[in-house]
């Protein structure tokens, strides 16, 4: 397979409080030095305590943030500091998931506003739009006739779904899964995450998992970065921990839930899995 999302010494820091000067009165490090690869058609887990830096990667990847530093590659072309226009081209191949279905999506809007919204700014007929919206609702377990109503018509488990047709509406290659099963009951992320893995598997998408939940992270992963807290002081040390290999004795990928880095490392060398360590300071 070849690679198709790499962040390389990726950084992103936020501005604290400002000086009657205008100047930032201390940066916040919410991502420090982080380096991946992402290959085609796979799904890369990023793992972690809240706060850690998980959903800010993830945002940086699609652009939403400019990154304070590093370099991030979107099919070979390095897209960290390209301008507005010459980054279109590359918003229509990579989409990003919400956490929050409510939040996400415009409560003025009806479903088949929000779909078609990708569409319209990609410059899309409006007959394509309206096929294409079609074709999404029914991709994603909708109905035909929920088009015409607003999102709070809708359970938490279908206005996710909407959010996914929206993600999938310009054919993206790489989405970005931020904790989308997170604000759903349990009973509906099994449905989600199924939706998701048929998609992958229809359409060769490639996705970036966020999540703290270990226990729903183990079904849909290929490749895991688990992020781990060991606090020294105000600085916090993240071991991004790259897990290669299978469980011998079930042969399945596992997760090891446990954030005590010690305790995480014995249970790596236990069950012979090779394991690849880079230390990130985070404030």
């Amino acid at each position: 397979m070849s690679t198709i999302v790499e962040a390389r010494g990726l950084k992103m820091y936020f501005p604290v409080g400002r000086t009657l000067g205008g100047k930032p009165k201390r940066l916040l490090k919410a991502v420090d030095d982080v380096s991946f690869s992402i290959q085609k058609g796979e799904t890369f887990g990023l793992v972690g305590e809240s706060g850690c830096g998980k959903t800010t990667v993830g945002r940086c990847l699609v652009r939403l943030y400019e990154p304070t530093d590093g370099r991030i590659f979107f099919d070979g072309q390095d897209i960290a500091h390209l301008g507005e226009k010459p980054l279109t081209p590359y918003r229509r191949r990579m989409q990003m998931i919400f956490q929050d279905p409510y939040a996400s999506l415009n409560p003025r809007m009806t479903v088949a506003s929000i779909i078609a919204e990708p569409l319209r700014y990609a410059g899309a007929s409006k007959a394509y739009q309206t096929e294409r919206v079609r074709e999404l609702v029914d991709l994603v377990g909708l109905k035909p006739d929920h088009l015409q109503r607003y999102p709070h018509e809708f359970s938490g488990g279908q206005r996710q779904r909407v959010g996914i047709a929206r993600a999938l509406a310009c054919n993206p290659e790489f989405i970005v899964c931020d904790e989308p099963i997170s604000a759903l009951d349990v009973s509906i992320q099994a449905q989600v995450i199924n939706t998701l893995e048929s998609l992958q598997e229809k359409l060769g998408l490639s996705y970036l998992f966020v999540s703290h939940d270990l226990s729903m992270v183990r079904h849909i992963y290929h490749n895991v970065v688990f992020c781990i807290f060991n606090i020294d002081n105000s600085w916090v040390n993240c071991f991004f921990i790259f897990v290669q290999e299978c469980d011998e004795r079930t042969q399945t990928p596992f997760i090891v839930e446990a954030f005590n880095t010690r305790f995480l490392l014995a249970q790596i060398a236990q069950r012979n899995a090779k394991a690849f360590v880079k230390e990130c300071q985070f404030l």
